[in-house]
């Protein structure tokens, strides 16, 4: 897609004569904490699957009503003869993936080894137990529920606090740490920006720690790209019929590009959920992320 964007600047400027290539500004940066809806409302991955033995299984109205929000009353697959208690809450996911097609070369692959995506739906609050089965009360919705979706008990997440990003580099330097890519995002977002959450596979098992900061950058070549044409390659050094540079250079051989930053939500053993803070341009799955 960038190198599909990049070819149809070109026609403009052979069309028109100008082509004003504007990145987006940078956004206004947050301060104090991550506020709630972005800590439970962030997704994660999990590696081995959540236990899915705890389910919602319907719901009051369930002869017409499909999905459930906050305020309704759903029905849960447990009660007092397994140990479910009088105002109990529930964490509730879903096991999410992407549908689309592969953004670069791998991504499928490379997601499918950090483990399995989690949407997160809200949560629940019990308010009534019976003993197989027990009434539960939505008391917090980060999206619809619906039949089978997964119960997990509530474990609070910490709330890092935003850093002040008034030192942003926009040359920095590679810094030794471990580097992963961005493999996905939430909602299947492809281009992302500040207040877009996505997924990194670098994890606990690198020293990823949640409140850390991550660093979003790209190297200047488009190969990973599955959109890229051989004739669209390459583009770092030489663009057909718009000059090139005496020698071929390849992406690394060049500075890299410095996109933004974000905050770690949630980490898993090979896997972090990251809340993009600031963003100079927009990010694509296929990014690279570094440590901060």
């Amino acid at each position: 897609m960038r190198a599909k964007l990049a070819a149809f600047c070109v026609s403009i400027l052979a069309s028109a004569g100008v082509c004003a290539a504007q990145a987006p500004a940078g956004t206004p940066v947050p301060t104090g904490q991550v506020d709630y809806s972005k800590v439970y409302c962030s997704g994660f991955v999990s590696d081995p699957k959540v236990p899915d033995d705890i389910r919602v299984i319907s719901g009051e109205q369930s002869n017409y009503k499909i999905i459930f929000s906050r305020g309704d009353l759903v029905y849960v697959n447990r009660g007092a003869q397994q140990g479910v208690k009088l105002g109990d809450v529930y964490s509730i996911v879903r096991p999410d993936h992407d549908t689309a097609n592969e953004w670069f070369y791998g991504q499928t692959k490379e997601t499918r080894k950090m483990g399995t995506l989690y949407r997160d739906l809200g949560q629940i609050r019990i308010v009534n137990v019976q003993p197989d089965t027990s009434v539960a009360e939505i008391l917090f919705s980060c999206g619809y529920m619906q039949r089978g979706d997964v119960a997990r008990r509530f474990v609070e997440r910490p709330a890092p606090a935003y850093k002040d990003a008034s030192k942003f580099d926009i040359f920095a330097p590679a810094n030794g740490k471990p580097v992963g890519r961005v493999l996905s995002a939430y909602d299947w977002h492809q281009a992302l920006g500040a207040g877009n959450t996505v997924y990194v596979n670098i994890g606990a098992s690198k020293g990823v720690k949640v409140g850390d900061y991550v660093r979003f950058f790209r190297y200047q070549t488009s190969k990973d790209d599955i959109s890229a044409k051989a004739s669209e390659q390459d583009m770092q050094y030489k663009v057909y019929g718009f000059g090139s540079a005496p020698k071929k250079y390849a992406g690394k051989d060049l500075p890299r590009e410095v996109l933004g930053e974000g905050i770690v939500l949630n980490v898993s053993k090979d896997a972090a959920t990251v809340l993009v803070t600031y963003g100079r341009e927009e990010a694509y799955s296929g990014d690279l992320a570094e440590l901060e």
